[in-house]
């Protein structure tokens, strides 16, 4: 059998297009990254699986609150719980938020087109009239501020799309780390297997919304208008927080005159794939909070290969979070591998063109990223 062959890439990470093309990943395989992204995402797994059913909480409970004092207590508040959030003994759900607000601004996908729809509008519309129908105040704010509730309602989508997105990716992740345990996940062309077949069975799961006031139930995202994981909250997140981002405070200047931030959303690339882990643990940077809490809940094992660095763990943080980038780029070649036009492993020749054209656009954007670092 004749094997078609391909011109070679004049990319300057034509090796990473090779290696995707080989049926490989951008990370490289060794016995130190599969410990290293097998464990960092097993504790991954278990902060999405409380932020997951945080923002899912926010949003079929604290919609519409003006001063949501605690929502971060899944509806079970106590004296000892209130002294532990105030000692920050706890999980950071305010990391959760940054990124659900980080994805509600750089939009995309069909959660984003419909939250703008006059059916969208018409619901929401319902549910402040039954929500405030004895509440003069609010009802005279919605007519003086019309867009005010209703951004409310859009942002209380964004919390429950974003829920659900994560609580299939925390399902993912931890299944990921048993099949590990188990001995079945020897590489890290099968981490990326594992986390491509988790997205291909979920890709058209329904993403809805519901809230209940009294005794009626109002959909405020329907099945039928027919959003799903994968196209409407999977793509939009990997956007949103793998590649464009926000600039973390001080660390770049917001001054319009320094011209540090870019002035279209499109090239932000402040993302996680780009991100300098040398800041975390400094104030004001929204990741440290995800540190901290995946350092509760690093597996033995990893916790041990952190103990062995120069520093031990006096750069816990630092570490956990190159540890973070290598899963992360787990994670995108699974959505590379997923998204591409033909097989990546074709033998078509016009296919093969194709495909490698898509790798390159993606690799453009791999540039500035700490693709390269991760493997070294």
């Amino acid at each position: 059998m004749v094997t078609v062959q391909i011109e070679p890439s004049r990319h300057p990470l034509a090796e990473y297009i090779y290696r995707l093309e080989q049926g490989e990943a951008l990370l490289k395989n060794s016995p130190r990254n599969v410990i290293e992204v097998v464990g960092i995402l097993k504790s991954y797994g278990v902060v999405l699986d409380a932020y997951s059913r945080n923002l899912i909480y926010i949003s079929e409970y604290q919609f519409l609150v003006i001063f949501p004092f605690f929502k971060y207590f899944n509806g079970q508040v106590s004296f000892s719980k209130l002294l532990r959030h105030w000692s920050h003994n706890r999980i950071n759900f305010e990391y959760a938020e940054y990124c659900m607000k980080s994805m509600m601004w750089h939009g995309g996908g069909g959660l984003d087109g419909y939250l703008d729809t006059p059916e969208f509008k018409a619901v929401v519309q319902q549910v402040i009239q039954a929500k405030f129908k004895n509440n003069f105040l609010m009802l005279s704010l919605d007519k003086v501020f019309p867009e005010f509730l209703t951004e409310q309602m859009r942002m209380m989508a964004y919390y429950s799309g974003l829920g659900q997105f994560w609580r299939v990716m925390a399902d993912i992740f931890l299944s990921l780390s048993d099949r590990y345990d188990s001995g079945e996940i020897k590489s890290i062309t099968d981490v990326v297997q594992h986390i491509l077949d988790g997205l291909v069975k979920d890709a058209n799961k329904p993403i809805t919304y519901q809230v209940k006031i009294q005794d009626l139930v109002y959909d405020i995202i329907p099945k039928s208008v027919g959003l799903t994981f994968l196209t409407d909250t999977a793509i939009p997140y990997v956007e949103a927080i793998f590649f464009r981002g926000t600039p973390f405070a001080g660390t770049i200047s917001y001054n319009a005159q320094a011209y540090q931030i870019p002035v279209e959303q499109a090239v932000f690339s402040y993302g996680a794939l780009y991100a300098d882990p040398l800041p975390i643990g400094g104030a004001g940077i929204p990741p440290t909070l995800l540190m901290q809490d995946m350092r509760h809940y690093l597996p033995d094992y990893l916790h041990e290969l952190y103990q062995q660095s120069f520093r031990q763990e006096d750069d816990l943080l630092v570490q956990i979070c190159e540890t973070f980038q290598k899963s992360m780029f787990c994670v995108t070649t699974a959505a590379i591998k997923g998204l591409a036009p033909y097989s990546l492993d074709t033998d078509d020749l016009e296919e093969k063109k194709a495909n490698r054209t898509y790798l390159e656009g993606w690799m453009d954007r791999f540039l500035t990223s700490r693709l390269i670092i991760a493997n070294t």
